[in-house]
């Protein structure tokens, strides 16, 4: 099935493809491999396939070698009946070993011939080798059913309520009742300044979400808009709403490397040293006067596109970032975040191996940093090359979360429904994701690109699929009488539960988790 899991990224030698090529087929018995070669710039090797099939989930693999020079961003490529190329996967690939490519793609249209060809990002003259090539299709109800599965086995688990009287007898027929009273995935949106004060929003907010992020409030332009004046009044007070709820908050943003985010008196700061200090002063105060507080924090935001900081204070300047926030707050979770990482391949700057070569070097440097932030600001999404990035991601080992999740407004309410919903069911059921943040922070003009509500809080269709889904995937209620041996079983999400058991007008009430793990959760109640 399309989880099939994701090979070492660099290897010796290829190994076999997968799906044993699927639709994919070339080589022959002497040549189980399929070796193919290019020069830069020939369509070969290539990878003719015909009459491929509107919806159709297609996943792409293969393993890449290069000759001629000792790295390069490579990109595979679908052109559908020469109707004009896109990008279906990208690897970094290496001239002293293999680098292996995941992707894939679904068609808008039926096509009778696509050729899959490869080509470097720099166009300098180079030989690509290609091995073990994989195209398998698979049908929305095969794909909808791997993601229900895995939903299964890493959101839900099954758990047995054993009833038994003083002496230990069981008791057979009792009225068993559970309900969830609190999710162990989180799902949030960001929230603003708006949300204070409107009682409205804020129940409208936690009826449905236990996690949030403050969508401008902490970056330092809002905290300190000229030197030294501090404005911290807003985010305590934002802090302090999402505390009384028991919603987890994530930090956004201690710096970002955009010149045009970074506040205009950091910008006139022509001295190294000044800049230092200012940055020094501004790391050390956030981080003392939020320690415990913020489940997260982005440390050095969407490094992969600019450099306003690392070109002024040297190279290890994001290495410094997240040691001195390692210090200053040891139990926050320090994230990397960027945008086009998953929704496309198409940039060459923020490719899954660049944002993992950048993870490893900061790691390697000494950063304490534990968390892969994507920003999910879609398009039209890709789904199988999605499931492709976060399989690759997932073997760095390391918590996912989706931090700022849209869909483009050029897109019709309807649309960006329909592509919502892909997003999510996508990331919700991939087992690597540990949690989902929507950019949906409401005001009076709108928001960012994408709302749930409009200004009243009714529900746009957006808002419709979030709520669809929140009640999907929780367990609302379940409930039934013991068995023969004194049991009642049930699958829920994971999470906090209340228990109800009722016998011979005698009731008693406990709560209980649901934590993640393989094995039954047996609880055990007497009456």
């Amino acid at each position: 099935m399309a989880g099939t899991a994701t090979p070492p990224i660099l290897t010796g030698q290829p190994e076999p493809a997968l799906y044993n090529g699927g639709i994919l087929k070339f080589g022959n018995s002497d040549d189980p491999d399929g070796y193919r070669t290019t020069e830069t710039g020939v369509f070969s090797p290539a990878f003719v396939v015909y009459n491929l099939n509107k919806t159709t989930m297609y996943t792409f693999s293969c393993w890449v070698k290069l000759e001629g020079a000792s790295n390069a961003l490579i990109t595979a490529r679908l052109a559908p009946d020469n109707t004009g190329a896109r990008c279906i996967g990208t690897v970094l690939a290496r001239s002293d070993c293999w680098a292996f490519v995941k992707g894939g793609f679904v068609l808008d249209w039926p096509t009778q011939t696509a050729v899959i060809f490869f080509q470097n990002a720099d166009k300098t003259p180079m030989k690509i080798t290609v091995a073990s090539g994989s195209l398998q299709p698979f049908t929305t109800d095969q794909w909808a059913m791997h993601q229900q599965d895995t939903i299964r086995k890493r959101r839900k688990r099954v758990a047995t309520i054993h009833v038994a009287d003083p002496q230990g007898a069981r008791v057979v027929g009792a009225s068993v009742s559970v309900q969830q009273t609190a999710k162990d995935f989180p799902i949030g949106s960001a929230i603003a300044s708006t949300i204070l004060g409107n009682q409205a929003y804020q129940k409208w907010f936690v009826d449905r979400f236990n996690a949030a992020v403050f969508e401008d409030e902490l970056k330092w332009y809002s905290t300190e808009p000229t030197s030294g004046l501090l404005r911290f009044d807003v985010p305590d007070q934002m802090l302090a709403f999402v505390r009384s709820h028991r919603v987890m908050v994530r930090g956004h943003n201690i710096f970002w490397e955009n010149q045009d985010a970074t506040p205009r008196w950091v910008k006139n700061l022509t001295s190294p040293d000044d800049l230092r200090a200012a940055v020094n002063a501004r790391i050390q105060g956030l981080m003392t006067r939020y320690r415990g507080e913020f489940a997260h924090w982005d440390v050095n935001n969407e490094m992969l596109h600019y450099n306003f900081y690392e070109q002024r204070l040297g190279p290890n300047a994001s290495m410094e970032f997240f040691s001195v926030a390692q210090d200053a707050d040891p139990l926050a979770t320090l994230f990397m975040n960027e945008y086009n990482v998953i929704e496309t391949c198409d940039d060459p700057f923020s490719t899954v191996d660049t944002y993992a070569a950048k993870l490893r070097e900061l790691r390697a440097g000494g950063a304490i940093l534990e968390g892969i932030g994507l920003e999910g600001h879609f398009s039209r999404p890709n789904i199988p090359l999605m499931r492709a990035i976060l399989d690759k991601l997932a073997t760095l080992g390391l918590p996912i979360w989706f931090t700022e999740i849209d869909i483009s407004s050029k897109f019709d309410a309807q649309t960006q429904a329909a592509y919502l919903e892909q997003v999510l069911r996508e990331a919700y059921a991939h087992p690597a994701v540990s949690g989902v943040m929507l950019w949906t922070a409401l005001h009076p003009s709108g928001c960012y690109q994408m709302c749930l509500t409009d200004w009243g809080l009714n529900n746009l269709p957006t808002g419709d699929v979030v709520d669809r889904l929140l009640n999907e995937w929780r367990t609302l209620q379940a409930g039934g009488q013991t068995d023969a041996h004194g049991a009642y079983s049930f699958s829920g999400f994971l999470g906090e539960y209340i228990l109800t058991v009722t016998y011979n007008n005698r009731t008693t009430q406990s709560t209980f988790s649901l934590s993640p793990g393989d094995e039954t959760r047996h609880i055990n109640v007497q009456m």
